[in-house]
């Protein structure tokens, strides 16, 4: 599954392929930039968001889909419940009230007739959650199998979970950033 380019190492492990350095470079770029949001402008937080985020979309994309091998696979959580809570906080308090947006994107929209409140800070620290998550077992990970189980971990949770998060966040961040501003 590996893409060759003249300069890889054709004996190179699919764990440190360009694609997956990369992913693991905008995933900590996104959780570095979240842990230390507090104190940012509205304006230039949406702004570095809709940067950010539109990489990390572009690079969990273009990860290749693995299986998971190792039957005994444990995917260790590292994100606490207050680490989660101190990324919501901070991105609420930012946004203010441009928190909230309508979403019909969600699971609860086809039991409703009417669009799905959510918030901006919720959906960030979900998907935060999750990247942190994989970032840390890949970093923590014992071997080279361990880290290949987190890569297919994390393809699948971006598949069926975060990435459509990201999506839905990223056109009300759109909003926000550009209903605010004359200055494009």
């Amino acid at each position: 599954m590996k893409e060759n380019t003249a300069s890889d190492n054709s004996n190179q492990s699919p764990v440190y392929s360009r694609n997956i350095v990369e992913l693991v470079t905008v995933v900590v770029e996104y959780c570095t930039y979240l842990e230390q949001s507090e104190g940012k402008e509205r304006e230039d937080f949406c702004d570095k968001l809709l940067k950010v985020l539109s990489l990390l979309y572009l690079k969990a994309a273009l990860t290749p889909k693995y299986e998971i091998l190792d039957e005994e696979y444990y995917a260790e959580d590292y994100v606490t419940e207050e680490n989660y809570d101190i990324v919501r906080s901070n991105v609420a308090y930012i946004l203010g009230e441009k928190d909230d947006y309508l979403d019909v994107f969600v699971e609860d929209m086809k039991y409703s007739d009417s669009p799905i409140l959510s918030t901006i800070s919720e959906n960030l620290a979900d998907i935060y959650q999750e990247v942190k998550n994989f970032a840390m077992r890949y970093k923590n990970a014992a071997d080279e199998q361990q880290m290949l189980d987190s890569i297919a971990l994390c393809k699948e949770e971006f598949q069926y979970s975060w990435g459509q998060k990201l999506v839905n966040v990223m056109r009300a961040l759109h909003e926000v950033r550009y209903s605010e501003s004359e200055e494009y």
